[in-house]
């Protein structure tokens, strides 16, 4: 074989070899990926709870709006040596950084819950992009955290938006227990709707907010019933699982088997 055909022969293996490459890369980018998707039967889904045998739940606070009572709730959940986690807007972190630092400082997750709080329904690829990273980039100046939990306002979300939150690499969370206390009927109803609740099981997640009017004079009293029933409350960052699983049609999160 004379020079030229060797030198034809060499760069065509380093094509091939580059090209291999490439498509390994690939696949295992849309590998990692996928661990992030929800797709049950054609339909993107968020998670709203896990399957676990642990009796653990996640304690979740949407931070919105109103900032009276973040330090009592910081301080009853280190009364009951509770970590959570903080679903916050662009907005709320604006207006009350050194609240945001406080939440990092005592433990609890760092999360997302878009910068305008809006429904996202309807919005462009570059406006889902722009509510998700616009507060994520926010987060990290500010407290130096990589958030990657995210909530949808309002619970309301199709397959569009679900697939732009995870093209932010982030996880979409929603919840599988409403303590609805953001319809302020008192500290009562808020305990008795959590505690009565028929999804209050293991892997649960719950929802709070840190700006309605009885949550922080519930809290006490709700960690301590869960506490009672043998619950250990953990962030939502230790709660999910962050690879091989998949989603049923309620949201909940099972781990893919093993094969042998």
């Amino acid at each position: 074989m004379n020079v030229e055909k060797r030198k034809k022969w060499r760069n065509r293996g380093i094509f091939l070899l580059a090209l291999v490459a490439a498509l390994v890369g690939s696949f295992q980018y849309i590998s990692s990926y996928s661990t992030v998707s929800g797709n049950v039967n054609g339909k993107e889904m968020p998670i709203c709870s896990v399957e676990m045998k642990e009796k653990k739940v996640a304690l979740t606070f949407d931070a919105a709006w109103g900032n009276e009572d973040t330090a009592r709730i910081l301080e009853i959940l280190e009364k009951h040596h509770v970590r959570a986690t903080f679903f916050m807007t662009g907005g709320w972190v604006g207006k009350y950084p050194e609240d945001v630092r406080a939440i990092k400082e005592a433990g609890h997750d760092l999360a997302n819950h878009s910068e305008t709080h809006r429904s996202m329904i309807g919005l462009g690829k570059e406006e889902v992009k722009q509510e998700v990273l616009s507060v994520h980039e926010k987060v990290l100046e500010l407290a130096e955290v990589e958030m990657r939990l995210f909530r949808v306002p309002y619970d309301n979300y199709d397959d569009d938006v679900i697939r732009g939150i995870q093209a932010c690499g982030y996880y979409p969370i929603q919840w599988s227990v409403n303590s609805l206390d953001w319809k302020e009927y008192g500290v009562e109803n808020i305990i008795e709707t959590v505690l009565g609740c028929k999804d209050l099981k293991n892997g649960a997640i719950i929802l709070l907010h840190n700006g309605a009017k009885y949550t922080a004079d519930a809290l006490d009293g709700l960690l301590t019933e869960l506490e009672k029933k043998g619950y250990e409350m953990v962030p939502v960052s230790e709660l999910i699982y962050k690879k091989g699983y998949y989603l049923d049609a309620a949201g909940r999160q099972l781990k893919k088997k093993q094969r042998r």
